[in-house]
């Protein structure tokens, strides 16, 4: 790969430096993935939330809120914890699932730890938002968990 510069105030060069470049990225996916626009793909999903969260140094609990077409209507970081851990409640989603009208959820959260593998608690939180959001007619799409560059999809995994 070639190198990527940043053009200074004063009209020249310089080589990007990689907090440059994750941000520039986090922008660009920022910009294609706002109000009102269709999640092209899982992946397009799931890179968003990488770089919305993964670098984050405490656990963040986030949730994608669509419509039934897939477009977004909202982005939000609902819940924060410290390093291995955060309390996430079921029905706070909920919640702002209606607020947002939203007929698909999409949620997810870091491993500051560097880890992505799902834990138990992981997998049993999932299957509670899932049925909370079903009894008001909500699918939940996905949990991803992003930790050390990694991003583990559950229902990539068979999990939802």
């Amino acid at each position: 790969m070639g190198t990527l510069f940043v053009k200074e105030s004063h009209g020249h060069y310089r080589p990007a430096v990689t907090g440059e470049i994750v941000e520039a990225a986090r922008q660009e996916l920022a910009d294609r993935i706002q109000a009102g626009q269709s999640i092209a793909s899982a992946l397009e999903a799931q890179d968003y939330v990488h770089l919305q969260i993964g670098h984050r140094d405490r656990e963040v609990f986030a949730a994608m809120f669509l419509d039934a077409r897939h477009r977004v209507l909202a982005f939000e970081e609902l819940f924060y914890g410290t390093i291995d851990g955060s309390e996430v409640h079921a029905r706070e989603i909920v919640k702002r699932a209606l607020h947002h009208n939203a007929a698909r959820c999409i949620v997810a959260h870091n491993h500051p730890s560097g880890v992505a593998e799902p834990s138990m608690a992981d997998h049993k939180l999932t299957d509670t938002i899932r049925q909370a959001l079903d009894l008001v007619e909500v699918r939940l799409l996905d949990h991803f968990v992003v930790g050390g560059g990694e991003t583990v999809s559950f229902a990539r995994r068979g999990h939802l």
